[in-house]
């Protein structure tokens, strides 16, 4: 039940300090929490622990809707108000009212008689934080008045606080995915990979003949797309080893994917090393090479590297990623 109280806690404290609810039902609060806990489960892929439920629902609710992965916060919880008036999908989130609502309160009122928690929280035993109404089979939640202030002012630590439990919940269940906290919420804005641009623009101009390694298509400079080899939603990060640039019909169709390894990374490795000698001979973008170290070597070692070293060098790096995502659900591509 971790992941539970922290969603729910957050989805409470999103209620109330950005739309002012003081009351409010027990839907609402579990829409934000399959609201929040959206991408790290169907972008990121980020396993919750085989006993947790939210995730199985969260997956499930997204394949048979056919919602996109990637929709925005605000219309996702849209939509998930329109679901929920379905009874089929009452039924299969309902078990996130069965505990959770209850459990929270135990720090401040000690049983785990439901119907007792209801009554005891009436009068905000010990100043719980809000006490649970029954209303013709629904349940409302009303904030103790004065946690109000307290919610209000605090409310970038506290919701800091709750991510932070997340992070370490989950580090413990995915041990060798990178970036966790940043996997907790999808980006709106990916950063901008002008740098990584100019050094394959360096590289075309200085004579190498780049082309997309999924299509063959040669690429001219400024015409191309930069592609995350392995997926950003699993690397979560812009390393230049990991960019490459390809023909702009790929990024449709390869997506969330992940490429055939063994087709496609010598090309990649092979492509990289010959853009990086140009680079180092015309003493450009040394700050942005120093990527190359993660490899585990320098960049003048890459460079100077008979390919099957070079090759085999990248391999270290991604075939322990590429197992880990594909582990995690991540799908397979081929051009």
């Amino acid at each position: 039940m971790a992941t539970y109280k922290y969603y729910w806690f957050l989805g409470i404290l999103d209620l109330y300090v950005k739309q002012g609810k003081t009351r409010m039902n027990v839907w609402e609060i579990m829409i934000s929490m399959v609201a929040n806990a959206w991408y790290p489960v169907n972008y990121f892929r980020l396993s919750f622990g085989k006993s947790e439920s939210l995730y199985e629902a969260i997956l499930t609710l997204q394949k048979k809707n056919n919602i996109p992965i990637n929709i925005g916060v605000r219309d996702l919880t849209d939509m998930l108000h329109l679901l929920v008036q379905r009874p089929e999908i009452r039924k299969q989130l309902n078990f996130l009212q069965l505990n959770v609502p209850f459990r929270f309160l135990r720090p401040w009122i000690d049983t785990s008689d439901d119907r007792e928690m209801v009554k005891r929280s009436q009068t905000f035993e010990n100043g719980c934080l809000y006490k649970l109404v029954k209303e013709d089979g629904t349940l409302w939640v009303e904030l103790n008045p004065s946690w109000l202030v307290y919610l209000q002012e605090n409310y970038d630590i506290l919701s800091s606080f709750a991510y932070w439990g997340l992070t370490n919940f989950l580090q413990v269940r995915n041990p060798n995915v990178p970036n966790i906290p940043n996997k907790l919420i999808k980006k709106e804005e990916r950063n901008s990979l002008s740098a990584q641009r100019k050094f394959w623009n360096i590289a075309i101009n200085g004579g190498l003949e780049v082309r997309c390694i999924y299509t063959n298509k040669m690429l001219e400079e400024r015409d191309f797309d930069l592609d995350h080899f392995i997926p950003w939603s699993f690397v979560s990060h812009d390393l230049l080893w990991n960019l490459m640039p390809a023909d702009s019909s790929i990024n449709s169709s390869k997506s969330n994917k992940l490429p055939d390894l063994n087709l496609y990374l010598p090309k990649l490795a092979e492509a990289h090393q010959a853009a990086l000698r140009i680079n180092l001979e015309k003493g450009k973008q040394v700050k942005l090479l120093e990527d190359y170290l993660s490899l585990g070597h320098t960049p003048q070692d890459i460079a100077m590297m008979d390919r099957e070293h070079l090759v085999d060098c990248f391999y270290q790096t991604f075939t322990p990623m590429f197992q880990i995502a594909q582990n995690m659900g991540f799908e397979s591509w081929k051009y």
